[in-house]
């Protein structure tokens, strides 16, 4: 199991970024919001825990997108006119006090479902599209090692230590934009601030089929049996990810 979790997300995670440097930043970014390394965690988690315990970090999940999907939004709006540093500090304030504000709330799954609907479109609609500047140059030879290095931190990270953390809170957490951080620092630095809010308008995209998988993890694990339920989340994930990409290279 530990040799699955050490090949299966940093094979995904090199296949997505390859994808990415071919297709351009807007597709890098959708390709982030799949659930490359979150997909992962809840499957480990339901034949490590148990499927209960999986299809309750599914609906913490879905929680925890609202806040990424602001820290995407925070981050886009803040790196056309600022650093890197500033831009991430900035988001990561924001994931933080979107998340604390969740966790005492505690939303049911209806108000979550309203919650995400809302915050993606909204920010969305809060991203403008502006063009892109120059890149300065071919990435370093490790970007793409580095984004697998930290594919393979979280999913062994998460599934290691959820006993200890309760589904809630592996759920939660789960969709921490650890991997979209990774990209949008380095496309902030590489091909400027509006490449990087470029990029994070992808993730936010990206994120309709992430919500997608999770919600029928959520809904379906214990009805229809773990190989079933994951089936069919990942093909509506895939589903959902093809129309949102068709639908906004129509709007270009």
């Amino acid at each position: 199991m530990l040799l699955l979790k050490l090949a299966l997300s940093p094979t995904l995670i090199l296949i997505a970024s390859l994808a990415a440097r071919r297709w351009g930043v807007l597709v890098a970014g959708w390709i982030a919001g799949f659930p490359l390394t979150s997909g992962p965690v809840s499957i480990f988690l339901a034949v490590e825990q148990s499927p209960a315990f999986a299809r309750t970090a599914a609906q913490a999940t879905l929680v925890g997108v609202v806040a990424m999907t602001v820290f995407c939004l925070a981050y886009a709006k803040l790196s056309p006119r600022h650093g890197t540093a500033l831009s991430l500090v900035g988001a990561v304030a924001a994931l933080l006090g979107t998340t604390a504000v969740l966790l005492a709330l505690a939303p049911s799954l209806p108000v979550t479902l309203a919650l995400l609907l809302g915050t993606t479109l909204g920010s969305l609609a809060a991203i403008p599209r502006r063009p892109l500047d120059a890149p300065v140059g071919d990435p370093p030879w490790w970007d793409i090692p580095a984004r697998m290095a930290v594919a393979v931190g979280l999913v062994v990270g998460l599934t290691e230590f959820a006993g200890l953390l309760g589904p809630e809170l592996s759920g939660l957490i789960s969709p921490i934009p650890i991997f979209a951080s990774v990209l949008a620092v380095f496309t902030h630095r590489h091909d400027g601030g509006n490449a990087a809010a470029e990029l994070l308008r992808g993730v936010i995209l990206g994120s309709f089929s992430f919500s997608a998988f999770f919600l029928v993890i959520a809904l379906g694990l214990e009805r229809l049996g773990l190989v079933e339920a994951y089936a069919l989340a990942t093909l509506v994930s895939m589903v959902v990810n093809g129309t949102t990409l068709v639908l906004s290279r129509r709007r270009t």
